[in-house]
């Protein structure tokens, strides 16, 4: 049934509802507590009244009979004296004789010291107490109970009206507090609404240090993750258009200069030139055919990776190594690798490696080496470097070549889209792995690669 209600609203009633509680049972004590003080009090009185009349001249039968009512109260207290026989005198009879019954016979008979209880007389309360005045004889006195039992009334109807008030002053601070108190909740959800109305990722004001302060946070770093999300996919996008545009601008005059030559009156195009034409234009082919994959590669969820696939990383390198050779030319290789097994990807580890070797055969001079070597950092990771002997790399460039289409100076004239050591990192992480970029001793560029894994024969952690 609350689900109707907002939340602020719910907390408002939850907050009356246990005050309302709080007020029955607090009522309830109170007036337990009250009543029976009131009555502690009058039972004391009334019992220090009886015994010291019982001790006066209130005790002689003769002196009892001679007092007139109104100085017992206007008709408040009833006395009687008590014979063990049953017999009772009072100053007018039976008109001014409290109850008496059996709790008082037994204190005229001696079988007790005292009693004190309630009864009534024509239906009008009187609390009634007994003592003992003399041999055989009790004094009886009782007193109206209507002046107490209407303070009780009233208090028992003051009490749930003083609750009632505050049942309502409880509900109304229960509604201002929430309504403080989930002020970041709506905040919260205004964003929310606004991300999913307008795609604004603004974050939102933090104020104090509680667990809605902390969800705030934590919804501004999803906000963050968010947008820098929405601004990689932008600049993927116009990365990838500009690079697409230049050898599409290539290959669309090239087809236009074919078919312009096969029209009818059109000047001849000579065969070595037709030929140049279309070996230029598979050339286009293979340049958009690999940046189109190097897109989808890179278009993948970035996450690490999970797979259960046991790879021979020299295996890998090596296979790298063998289809590098074939396009070359003189450049040449120096290889130096180790035995080495990780959990993973064997196809994405193989493009990785494969980029690297092609980044340092087109840096390296005619007749250059390029330098790979594996070596264990410890028993359970690996460094594969590759070094070439080209140029180098700016030293402001280093922290940037692994990043999607960013190219150096130097760089731009030479065939490529920027993406290739983009994959290489993403492998990288996917597999847990890292990637940095340095100078080589003879000056050229070193890339590194690091991969968990371990020796082959080596037990790994938690292993039988």
């Amino acid at each position: 049934m609350l689900d109707r209600f907002s939340l602020r609203s719910r907390i408002g009633i939850l907050a009356a509802l246990v005050a309302a509680m709080a007020v029955v049972l607090v009522s309830l004590a109170a007036f337990l507590t009250v009543r029976s003080n009131i009555l502690a009090t009058l039972d004391s009185n009334l019992f220090q009244r009886a015994v010291a009349a019982a001790q006066s001249e209130l005790a002689d039968p003769l002196q009892l009979s001679t007092i007139p009512p109104e100085v017992m109260g206007a008709g408040d207290i009833r006395i009687a004296l008590l014979a063990a026989n049953g017999s009772a005198q009072s100053a007018e009879g039976q008109l001014s004789a409290p109850p008496i019954e059996g709790p008082e016979l037994d204190v005229a008979r001696g079988l007790a010291a005292s009693s004190v209880r309630t009864a009534s007389i024509d239906r009008d309360p009187y609390r009634v107490v007994a003592v003992q005045a003399g041999p055989g004889r009790a004094l009886v006195m009782g007193q109206r109970l209507d002046p107490t039992q209407q303070v009780l009334t009233r208090l028992a109807f003051a009490l749930p009206l003083v609750g009632l008030v505050g049942v309502a002053v409880a509900g109304v601070a229960g509604i201002a507090v929430a309504r403080a108190g989930l002020r970041p909740v709506q905040r919260l959800t205004s964003a929310t609404e606004r991300v999913a109305a307008t795609g604004d990722l603004r974050p939102i004001p933090v104020d104090g240090a509680d667990e809605l302060a902390r969800l705030t946070i934590s919804f501004n770093e999803m906000l963050g993750t968010l947008a820098a999300s929405q601004e990689q996919q932008r600049r993927l996008v116009a990365d990838a258009g500009h690079e697409l545009r230049t050898p599409l601008t290539s290959m669309r005059t090239n087809l236009e200069l074919l078919a312009a030559a096969d029209r009818p009156g059109a000047p001849t195009l000579p065969d070595s030139d037709r030929a140049e034409i279309l070996t230029d234009v598979h050339a286009q082919v293979e340049e958009l055919s690999t940046l189109v994959g190097d897109l989808v590669e890179l278009a993948r969820d970035d996450a690490p990776l999970t797979v259960h696939e046991p790879v021979e990383l020299t295996d890998v390198v090596e296979r790298a190594l063998e289809r590098v050779k074939r396009r070359a030319g003189d450049v040449r290789f120096d290889a130096t690798l180790v035995p080495w097994t990780l959990m993973g990807d064997a196809t994405a580890l193989e493009r990785a490696v494969l980029n690297l070797l092609d980044n340092a055969v087109k840096w390296s001079p005619a007749g250059g080496t390029v330098t790979v070597r594996m070596r264990p950092l410890d028993g359970w990771s690996v460094l594969l470097e590759v070094a070439d002997e080209g140029p180098g790399i700016a030293e402001q460039d280093l922290p940037r070549v692994f990043d999607r289409f960013y190219r150096a100076d130097r760089a731009r004239t030479m065939p490529g889209s920027g993406l290739g050591l983009a994959i290489v990192r993403q492998v990288a992480v996917r597999h847990l792995g890292a990637v940095w970029a340095g100078r080589a001793a003879g000056g050229g560029a070193l890339l590194a690669l690091r991969l968990p894994g371990r020796s082959p024969g080596r037990v790994p952690p938690g292993g039988q």
